[in-house]
């Protein structure tokens, strides 16, 4: 299963370009998250251009300039390439809480495979622990990396993710498409193990690609070995009738 990198992107495809434009180029909100979206499924800015079927100097300029305002056509393009939604790229969807969205006339839910759902959580960098805590279950967001086939996340001790070690857990991760009420999820289930072997955490340390949102000293290192991994996919017809994606 593919691994990223750390979140700095680079050693990936398009990571470089990544790591410049948050170092010292001028990028904004829709520059930033080009540029992101472009490391996390792997592609280049000239692959990137070349199936969008702009010139790549062109998609320079909307990575690097803050003030560049594409037309609708060429978002909606970009978004297609690259997987995701216009409102996504263009932050709409920051504040909009997901699943408001009416239900398609027509939807097709599938099983995903095991190797499909390794494949999307290695994609995801947050992801929903559900953990039986000393007052009762709970759910909390993560930020999680996929090491060595596993998820793995720091937190502090006493924390409610803390609570999970020694435990059975389950972890959930999934996207949501409103524009399309479509989307998937992965639920990983399996047991919350502490690294606590110095070179351990020092290989861990090193190839996290997400730190914790919440700041603070959060040095506990907490590793889920699955179980079992199970997925699903609604998916919404075409015009053409083939299910989109």
């Amino acid at each position: 299963m593919p691994e990223r990198t750390p979140a700095d992107g680079r050693g990936t495809p398009g990571g470089a370009e990544v790591a410049a434009g948050a170092e010292g180029l001028p990028m904004g909100d829709l520059g930033r998250r080009l540029a992101l979206r472009r490391a996390q499924i792997g592609l280049t800015r000239r692959d990137t251009a070349a199936r969008a079927r702009i010139a790549p100097s062109y998609l320079r300029y909307l990575e690097e300039d803050p003030m560049a305002a594409p037309a609708t056509g060429v978002l909606m393009k970009l978004a297609e390439v690259l997987g995701t939604t216009v409102v996504d790229l263009t932050g709409g969807s920051a504040d909009t809480p997901p699943g408001t969205g009416r239900a398609a006339a027509h939807p097709a839910f599938t099983e995903l495979g095991e190797r499909e759902c390794r494949e999307l959580l290695s994609t995801h960098g947050v992801g929903r622990l559900a953990v039986s805590t000393f007052s009762g279950p709970l759910v909390v967001p993560v930020n999680y990396s996929v090491i060595d086939r596993a998820i793995v996340f720091r937190t502090g001790p006493h924390t409610t993710p803390w609570q999970a070690l020694g435990s059975r857990v389950a972890f959930e991760v999934d996207r949501i498409d409103d524009a399309f009420s479509q989307g998937w999820s992965v639920l990983v289930r399996g047991r919350a193990r502490g690294v606590t072997d110095p070179d351990a955490v020092r290989g861990l340390e090193k190839r996290a690609y997400t730190a914790p949102w919440a700041g603070g000293e959060r040095p506990v290192w907490v590793r889920i070995e699955p179980i079992a991994i199970t997925g699903r996919r609604l998916t919404v017809p075409s015009a053409g009738g083939v299910p989109g994606r």
